[in-house]
């Protein structure tokens, strides 16, 4: 078939969303179909911008180029799905969450002022009228899918992306704790600098990632006294984030209410337990408590609790080898087989 996968980007930033689109069409290339991306940029700041990136998808002709008419579309993120195609279907990535669990929160563009909310409601209409009209509708995890029937009264189904980086697998328990994402508040590294001190003495952290907190971050831990127990990389190669996976006592990953999120089943994959919070979403839809992981408060002492026990070797020899079986069903055959069916 001829199919389009339709992305908006954040111009500069490069994450989970971009990795999973750029895995599909690999994806479906491989199994004989012509795919090709069409992306319009996004901002949120004013909240006006939204509702013009969503008639630009709106007014965008996709049925047909050159004469080759274009047999199916596959819409990821807001306002992907506003486009106009008679097979037209949805892998949500998530929406645009700012109008929806973080409304109300520091993380949300939108003001308790009339015009604000207005836009905010026209958001919301435009999702409950065009993921509608999609004719079959998946989202990254049950947490997204859940959000979707919450707050716009739509139903999906929960389809699992496929762990992108190859070449995990436990080599070794190593004398840290890691951390992998981007570095913004919403990932909730702070949580792990500040439960340190409260911590095993022995407690050392390799944080792997960049973005707007790295700088706060790098200050809190000096402030804390800490510096020397947490190590920054940066953004790392393949290569090293593999290495560092593979050779770690375990890993945090504790965002607010994640989508998805790839270190959780990058790490399971890599044999190693994850430490993560009550409220982290899709996150607990694979870790269980005291099986695979530990289930936590963020408070410092709570966290640094739970740390103290993942560093002990049995306990992390013991939660790290039951992950590597939670994740032998994310491939792409089943979801190819799955969007396209």
């Amino acid at each position: 078939m001829n199919i389009l996968v339709l992305h908006t980007q954040v111009p500069f930033v490069h994450g989970g969303a971009e990795v999973l689109v750029a895995g599909l069409m690999v994806a479906l290339r491989e199994r004989g179909h012509q795919v090709d991306l069409v992306s319009l940029p996004l901002q949120w700041n004013p909240p006006e911008h939204l509702l013009t990136t969503a008639l630009a998808w709106r007014m965008l002709d996709v049925t047909s180029f050159n004469g080759v008419e274009v047999d199916m579309v596959i819409c990821t993120k807001f306002p992907t799905w506003a486009v106009d195609h008679p097979h037209k279907r949805l892998w949500l990535i998530h929406q645009h969450r700012q109008a929806y669990d973080l409304h109300g929160s520091a993380l949300s563009e939108f003001t308790p002022d009339a015009d604000s909310q207005a836009i905010r409601e026209q958001v919301m209409a435009i999702d409950r009228a065009q993921i509608s009209s999609c004719t079959t509708r998946f989202a990254i995890s049950r947490n997204v899918a859940d959000r979707l029937r919450r707050y716009n009264g739509v139903q999906s189904e929960a389809l699992y992306p496929p762990i992108p980086r190859e070449g995990l697998e436990h080599e070794g328990f190593d004398p840290f704790i890691l951390s992998v994402s981007r570095l913004d508040a919403a990932k909730r590294v702070d949580r792990l600098i500040a439960a340190l001190p409260s911590s095993d003495p022995d407690v050392r952290v390799v944080i792997v990632g960049d973005g707007p907190e790295r700088l706060r971050l790098e200050q809190q831990a000096e402030q804390l006294g800490v510096s020397e127990r947490v190590h920054f990389t940066g953004r790392a190669t393949d290569d090293a984030v593999r290495w560092y996976y593979n050779h770690a006592r375990a890993v945090y990953y504790a965002p607010i209410d994640e989508d998805y999120g790839y270190a959780t089943v990058e790490a399971m994959r890599a044999g190693k337990g994850v430490l993560t919070a009550q409220d982290s979403g899709g996150t607990l839809e694979f870790v269980e408590h005291d099986v695979n992981g530990i289930v936590t408060e963020l408070n410092p002492l709570e966290l640094g609790s739970a740390m103290r026990r993942i560093w002990e070797l049995p306990t992390a020899e013991r939660l790290g080898a039951a992950g590597p079986e939670r994740t032998t069903d994310l491939t792409w055959d089943v979801v190819v087989s799955r969007l396209l069916a």
